[in-house]
């Protein structure tokens, strides 16, 4: 029986179109060819990293992130607020909380992301991120810092995200409940993927309450 639900951040919580048409205009990209090559790195299962690669060969994104800073320090350049939550996520972390679950929210994020989403009030009972812990998914080290964090068993957990390697497929092999939600470029097409048959598959936050209870 699942008594914790943990959420991935990106594309699962938060709509980051705002944070890559920023990337676009930075980088002096046209939004369309950004994401374009952005879905091809999804589909082609590459980093998002490589999109900067291949659109500006030679670039150094850190570097490029520390400048950006400079230039634009009161900006939220690569970071989000609430404007950019996806609108199920608040009733559905609500409902989750009324059925009795308790909601938590680790993602691989910069140490900045967990006050952005603390400064939201969701109705979370911990936050954390992969900077913080010094280590990502899908290492199986991150879902055993969840499990520790969750105070549970991991069968007692369900962690839901949009992808299939990072996120749902690592946290099954942990032992956990694996969600997947079809959203964002690589929710859409890992949904598609005969992997996701091991994982429950979603379209909106407000599903789970009942996926959960049945």
């Amino acid at each position: 029986m699942v008594r914790t639900v943990v959420f991935d951040v990106g594309e699962t919580l938060i709509d980051e179109s705002r944070i890559w048409l920023r990337w676009a205009e930075r980088l002096g990209v046209p939004p369309l060819t950004f994401l374009g090559v952005l879905g091809g790195c999804a589909a082609l299962d590459l980093s998002h990293r490589e999109a900067f690669e291949l659109l500006r060969p030679g670039l150094d994104y850190q570097a490029e992130a520390a400048a950006w800073a400079l230039d634009d320090p009161d900006g939220l350049r690569t970071g989000f607020d609430a404007d950019d939550l996806y609108p199920d996520v608040r009733p559905a972390l609500a409902a989750l909380r009324e059925a009795g679950f308790d909601v938590v929210i680790a993602g691989n994020q910069p140490p900045e992301a967990r006050a952005a989403l603390e400064a939201m009030h969701l109705p979370a009972s911990a936050i954390r991120t992969s900077d913080e812990w010094g280590v990502q998914k899908p290492e199986p080290e991150f879902f055993a810092r969840v499990a520790e964090l969750s105070g549970v068993a991991p069968s007692e957990i369900a962690y839901v995200g949009d992808r299939l390697d990072n996120d749902v497929l690592p946290a099954a092999d942990a032992g956990m409940r694996p969600v997947l939600l079809r959203r964002g470029p690589w929710g859409y097409l890992h949904a598609l993927r005969p992997e996701a048959a091991r994982t429950t598959v979603i379209d909106s936050l407000t599903e789970l309450p009942a996926v959960l209870a049945g």
